[in-house]
């Protein structure tokens, strides 16, 4: 738990304090930087950087196209289980909500997977709930074996494991781990899960470490934004990221930057974040992190993913859907969120193409780690 150390080093009132004091020429500063330091970072999500938003926007661009070229990922959630024993308020899985509840067979996982297979896809990331009861981890491994033939890339975002658990993922076939600390604000936190495992924050926090520890090929973070004041939240996602990235070097750092949805419950959002305040987030992270994947999906509008893709992003989800067999039988069980944008896989490659991107389906395939584990 090392960056639990570094995240208490950082307390909520320094950060809040250094971001509303940086100036026009702290921000000026950091954008003529190569390699941003974190007090360049504080500065480019300040006020005072609202002013340069132009300028944020075309270095964070450039720099996207030199280390990634005119290439967007493409990837399809795949909800396993919307059943849940957390009290998660902002949550359509909520254990108090009244809902239709539902996991997949392994026949039904397969027949999901093969439903995304036909339209295209070899990046699938899978979701759960936190039941115990009938999804754990030899539910999972045996999930991931039956899709492994399907797909060349497997995520999975699911409850915290030990590293025990996170090497069991491995060895079934998970490339990639997404673990949203949804808020780093602690007594926020606290409120927010009221009951269930999710409930312990240093257990969440330290999830992406263990990841690391277990070999996961690429690990990602972020926090659900809508729950509290965007800039510290941004500010925590880059200091954890930048932790990761230095002592998991052999691992990939995705970032997803996902906005609170209308979903089961009507939880509304504490702190709306506009669209300037994501771009803001968005370009700001992108030179922090400037070799990692920014991920941005379907929960926003298919006229603002258009227009942020040139911004940093590199992977982006398509005609998704939040519920457990919601590919094959829609009607069967509820969904986590309400998604934005509707559009097909066909109709996000045309978009892709039009404005001169490749779309990518397939970038990693195991075959490269067998190989290397061969020499």
């Amino acid at each position: 738990m090392a960056f639990l150390n570094e995240f208490e080093n950082w307390s909520a009132d320094t950060v809040q304090a250094r971001i509303a004091t940086a100036t026009a020429d702290d921000v000026q500063r950091a954008l003529a930087s190569e390699h941003l330091r974190l007090n360049d970072f504080v500065a480019l999500l300040s006020p005072a950087a609202e002013e340069h938003l132009e300028a944020l926007a075309q270095r964070a661009h450039r720099l996207t196209q030199q280390r990634f070229g005119k290439t967007i990922q493409l990837y399809a959630p795949l909800y396993l289980s919307n059943e849940c024993i957390n009290g998660c308020l902002y949550c359509g899985f909520n254990a108090s909500n009244k809902m239709t509840r539902r996991t997949l067979s392994l026949d039904e996982v397969e027949e999901e997977g093969r439903i995304l297979h036909q339209r295209g896809f070899r990046h699938v990331q899978l979701l759960t709930g936190e039941a115990p009861q009938s999804v754990d981890n030899a539910y999972l491994a045996a999930a991931v074996t039956r899709l492994r033939p399907l797909f060349s890339s497997i995520s999975i975002e699911v409850y915290p494991m030990d590293t025990a658990g996170y090497a069991q993922m491995v060895a079934a076939g998970v490339d990639n781990l997404t673990v949203y600390q949804e808020t780093y604000d602690r007594e926020l936190y606290a409120e927010l899960h009221p009951f269930g495992p999710k409930r312990d924050f240093d257990w969440r926090l330290a999830a992406a470490e263990r990841g690391g520890a277990a070999g996961l090929r690429s690990i990602g973070v972020g926090a659900l934004l809508g729950l509290s004041d965007w800039r510290n939240e941004a500010f925590y996602v880059g200091l954890q990221a930048r932790y990761l990235a230095k002592h998991f070097w052999r691992s990939r750092i995705n970032i997803s930057f996902p906005r609170l949805r209308p979903a089961d419950g009507g939880f509304a959002p504490r702190q709306p974040v506009s669209d300037a305040s994501l771009v803001q987030v968005i370009c700001a992270l992108r030179l922090l992190m400037p070799d990692s994947a920014l991920v941005l999906s379907t929960r926003e509008s298919a006229a603002l993913r258009d227009h942020l893709l040139p911004l940093g992003i590199t992977q982006i989800s398509a005609g998704s859907c939040t519920a457990p067999g919601g590919y094959g039988h829609q009607e069967e069980a509820s969904q986590q969120f309400a998604i934005d944008d509707e559009r097909s896989p066909e109709q996000i490659c045309a978009m892709l193409k039009a404005a001169g991107y490749d779309p990518v389906f397939k970038d990693w395939d195991r075959a490269f780690l067998d190989d290397a584990n061969k020499e």
